[in-house]
């Protein structure tokens, strides 16, 4: 799953409704139908937290008076997963007394609206908890993105690189890890200026993002230096998409230098992590590739397999 911030286009607002009356789910699904959202439902509360769980919705809308597992149980569940904590709940219910509504807020409850309830009244509160979600989220997102590429930044690729690893790991599949550089980028900057440097950077990221694959993680890890997480990829295959990437970025022409190339050096590290191998040690083990391709002649890719019977590859440009 790779939506790169400067490629995707939002999709519909998920809505989840978790009541046990199939008639409340008609009616809602009759008039929310306008709404830009998507709409799924559940009919009781453990249903209702897996479905949470696996949609991660824009927001909730929660009935507490349900068999078995009841509203009340539903929000405490949510709000004790760091996964659905963060997802706004509208309790929808037919309990009016204070009681009710000061245990939902205390549980995490965005809003409280009583049964039987206005619709047009609903509309007006779902907007406005859809309208804060996308806030939320949109803040969330511009914290980690880097400003002048437009790709994921530092503190996104730690994050999210310790839990490819930790999935690799449960799931005893392979995940690949490249570090690209920017040859003799300081060069580019002290001949022709930052704004050509700028201009490098900005369309290198374009190339990384279109020879890329869709389920591959591009960021910014700090300069001139690239990032590119691979989930369910062998070493090899990893070398592959690296080496397009650099032979497109090598037949680049520039407008602002037309007569000076850009080239890039890679390294790889991939396979199926072994015991005791560390998220850490395997960015190391890519910086140690990508040094070798730096001081190997440069405009290369080197890869090595990190899994059960480790061995160095080279490819060169």
């Amino acid at each position: 799953m790779n939506p790169d911030p400067i490629q995707s286009e939002d999709p519909k607002p998920v809505v989840l409704v978790v009541d046990d009356s199939l008639d409340v789910q008609r009616l809602l699904r009759a008039r929310l139908r306008s709404e830009d959202l998507d709409l799924i439902c559940a009919d009781n509360g453990a249903d209702g937290v897996a479905l949470a769980r696996a949609r991660l919705p824009a927001i909730i809308l929660l009935d507490l008076d349900m068999p078995d597992v009841d509203g009340f149980e539903v929000l405490r569940a949510l709000k004790d997963d760091q996964r659905t904590l963060e997802i706004p709940v509208i309790v929808l219910s037919g309990l009016q007394n204070a009681q009710d509504k000061v245990t939902a807020f205390d549980l995490g409850a965005v809003d409280y609206i009583t049964k039987p309830f206005d619709l047009m009244e609903l509309r007006c509160r779902v907007r406005a908890a859809l309208r804060l979600h996308h806030l939320v989220q949109m803040l969330a997102q511009r914290a980690q993105i880097d400003g002048l590429t437009g790709l994921w930044n530092r503190a996104y690729f730690d994050s999210r690189w310790k839990e490819e690893f930790s999935r690799a790991v449960r799931y005893d599949r392979p995940v690949s890890l490249s570090l690209l550089d920017i040859d003799h980028f300081k060069s580019v900057n002290d001949t022709y200026g930052h704004p050509a440097g700028d201009a490098v950077l900005q369309a290198f990221c374009k190339v990384l993002l279109r020879e890329s694959r869709h389920t591959d993680i591009a960021c910014r890890y700090g300069g001139e230096e690239f990032a590119l997480i691979m989930p369910d990829t062998a070493p090899a295959d990893a070398a592959g998409v690296c080496d397009r990437i650099r032979a497109a970025v090598a037949a680049l022409v520039w407008s602002r230098h037309p007569d000076r190339a850009v080239t890039v050096s890679a390294g790889v590290a991939g396979g199926v992590p072994v015991d005791g191998f560390t998220p850490v040690q395997w960015i190391e083990a890519a910086d140690e590739q990508l040094y070798s391709a730096k001081h190997g002649g440069r405009n290369r890719v080197m890869v090595r397999d990190t899994g059960a019977n480790p061995l160095t590859l080279a490819r060169a440009g």
